[in-house]
């Protein structure tokens, strides 16, 4: 599987990559966020709908930028789960057709797979190393001991910090998706310590829970009478909360499992302040931290592709005629 087309249609981007030995070559991503905007939010129907429309064209433009054609394919990688089953049906389906009309290997990938080693798309890090993983859907502690063999210390027990940025925007009306919403907002306006609102689940080492802290928003919001003025306040005191459980929660963990290399990866990775505070602390302790680009932070098939190559040991052993969609996946080896 030197050259690779990887598929991603998990949620709300249809995206198709092509990579050489596990580095991206090229990249398309059709974006469904403004059909979702009316909405507050994704809309399972819609979105499959849209995956339908976007990629085949997706894919004849991902091999043009690549300048191939699709008989120099040797492997097609896609992601099967987790997310939703009919905008995964639609990548898996023509995953599937690619394949057969090729005769060439398909590999199931999963979606948070992808997340943990899309960091690696630009970034020589090495196992083990100890990975948050923070996005609309999930928000997880790993530790990725080897290729292969993840083990999930944590996660949150209600909502993903994604999902609480998106509700909390939606609230305070500042429109979706919510997470950059409040991080352009933040950037220039608010005062990150105005409200002390409560960092949850400090006495679980591993854990997260963000419903309460959406709770005490939404109390101090209505206390307020809702005044504009006092929004930048509230919404930068949120993300530092947000933040501030991120990243303790974070080294925390590096300090009880000794480890000295971080990722954080997700599309709340994309959050500026999460950056520049997990930087400047991990600088203290001397520890690497790793981000990936943006780019690569939300969905993306170069994601799938890259864990494609890292895990082909184990995902070719797999036998074809049990790809399938898989709502909720679990990764290789965890524990």
């Amino acid at each position: 599987m030197k050259t690779l087309l990887a598929i991603e249609s998990s949620c709300d981007e249809t995206s198709v990559a092509v990579l050489r030995e596990g580095r991206s070559v090229a990249l398309t991503i059709s974006s469904q966020v403004e059909f979702h905007k009316p909405y507050g939010g994704v809309v399972p129907e819609l979105a499959s709908r849209h995956h339908m429309e976007a990629i085949h064209p997706l894919v004849d433009k991902t091999l043009e930028q690549a300048g191939l054609t699709l008989d120099e394919l040797d492997g097609i990688a896609v992601t099967v789960g987790p997310g939703l089953s009919g905008s995964l049906l639609v990548g898996v389906a023509v995953a599937k057709m690619l394949g057969a009309l090729l005769d060439i290997p398909v590999v199931g990938v999963n979606h948070m797979e992808g997340h943990l080693y899309s960091v690696r798309l630009e970034h020589e890090v090495e196992c083990p190393f100890l990975c948050l993983v923070c996005s609309g859907g999930h928000t997880q502690l790993v530790r990725v001991e080897t290729e292969g063999r993840h083990e999930i210390l944590g996660e949150t027990r209600d909502d993903a910090a994604g999902e609480a940025f998106d509700k909390v925007a939606k609230l305070l009306g500042l429109g979706y998706p919510g997470g950059p919403v409040i991080d352009q907002l933040c950037r220039d306006n608010g005062d990150p310590k105005a409200y002390d609102f409560p960092r949850p689940m400090q006495k679980s080492p591993f854990e997260f829970s963000f419903s309460g802290l959406k709770t005490a928003v939404r109390r101090v919001w209505a206390e307020c009478g809702e005044d504009p003025e006092r929004l930048p306040d509230i919404a930068a005191s949120f993300q530092e909360a947000v933040v501030d459980t991120l990243v303790g929660k974070l080294m925390g963990a590096a300090k009880r499992l000794e480890l000295k290399r971080l990722a954080v990866v997700g599309g709340v990775a994309c959050n500026s302040r999460l950056r520049a505070k997990l930087t400047e602390r991990a600088a203290k302790k001397s520890l690497q931290v790793f981000f990936p680009k943006p780019l690569y932070c939300t969905d993306n098939a170069a994601m799938i592709g890259k864990a494609a190559w890292e895990l082909r040991d184990y995902l070719l052993k797999i036998p074809p005629h049990t790809l399938d969609v898989k709502v909720n996946m679990e990764m290789l080896g965890t524990s």
